[in-house]
């Protein structure tokens, strides 16, 4: 019978097009890879790849195999992994990327009950404002938005990324608020600059009734930190564009109010990254379980829906 690390490394290294990203994804060296995939093809008496230096691409023979083994192969990893489980507390260094604010805010305070349970569990957390590359980084997870889905890494949505339009009490107090996001361009505006692009971030705001509207913001300050921009909406220095995660925690202590609350812009979904292999550590399966049940519970996705106008934000005090 032949080995099961000889059909996953044959498996991964058709999923992902190469020797080397195999290895990322099994914890090989290339080499190892190769030689599995090598002896599979010994054993079987036939060629499963074309090679050449740059690709590497499946025989007739070898798309017809790994149709014939994939499904089984998952489901014994299954089964492998089903059975582990159960004998053994999950347990190791759980290398997780997630963005400073949003992972200061609404993941790092779960940290308590989550240890309390899985107390073999080892944190390594980097609060980062950047996209990791999952495998070749070591990483078990990000938590984030906008992550390039590469082969085998797969999304699961938390919630929704809207963008509303805030400002503190006192900044707006003595002003005629805006009835639209053209109105904007009347108040000082807290902008962000993006690390990536270097330029200005731009915003296009959409209502129930499906208009589109670009965010007038002015550039009267700039910051690049989403953290920071809050604490500038706070001390008065104008009117920003935050994410609703990010704002909430000022909505709630009545330091920021939203404005034009039928407005927001929809950046995308806020989702959990992993690898798509069927055969997740323990640590990474239960940290995935314990991040989208405290979501459910919390009913944080309909809380971060800025699509849902002023009726779901908290009212200051």
């Amino acid at each position: 019978m032949e080995s099961l690390a000889n059909l996953e490394s044959f498996i991964r290294s058709a999923e992902l097009g190469g020797f080397s990203a195999a290895a990322g994804r099994l914890a090989l060296t290339p080499a190892a890879v190769s030689r599995n995939v090598a002896m599979l093809e010994r054993n079987l008496g036939v060629r499963l790849f074309q090679r050449s230096t740059r690709n590497l691409t499946l025989t007739e023979a070898g798309e017809l195999f790994l149709s014939a083994v994939s499904d089984h192969v998952e489901a014994l990893q299954t089964a492998i992994a089903e059975v582990s489980s159960e004998g053994g507390e999950p347990s190791g260094v759980l290398k997780v990327s997630m963005s400073p604010n949003f992972g200061a805010q609404h993941i790092l305070p779960l940290l308590p009950d989550f240890l309390a349970r899985y107390p073999r569990i080892r944190p390594e957390w980097m609060f980062e404002n950047r996209q990791v590359d999952l495998i070749a980084e070591g990483y078990d997870a990000a938590i984030g938005g906008g992550f390039e889905l590469t082969p085998g890494i797969v999304a699961r949505t938390l919630g929704p990324a809207h963008v509303i339009a805030v400002a503190s009490p006192d900044y707006v107090r003595d002003r005629t608020q805006p009835f639209d996001p053209a109105g904007l361009a009347a108040f000082d505006g807290i902008s962000m600059r993006s690390l990536n692009s270097g330029r200005l971030r731009q915003w296009i705001m959409r209502n129930a009734e499906g208009e589109e509207m670009p965010a007038a913001l002015t550039g009267t300050v700039v910051l690049n930190d989403p953290a920071a921009i809050a604490r500038a909406a706070c001390l008065g220095l104008g009117i920003a564009m935050l994410a609703v995660p990010d704002a909430l925690p000022y909505l709630e202590n009545g330091e920021l109010i939203r404005l034009l609350p039928d407005w927001y812009a929809d950046v995308g979904p806020i989702s959990l990254y992993y690898a798509s292999r069927t055969l997740l550590p323990a640590k990474t399966r239960v940290f995935i379980d314990f991040v989208t049940e405290h979501f459910r519970r919390e009913r944080l996705a309909e809380r971060f829906a800025g699509s849902l106008g002023a009726s779901n934000m908290p009212k200051g005090r």
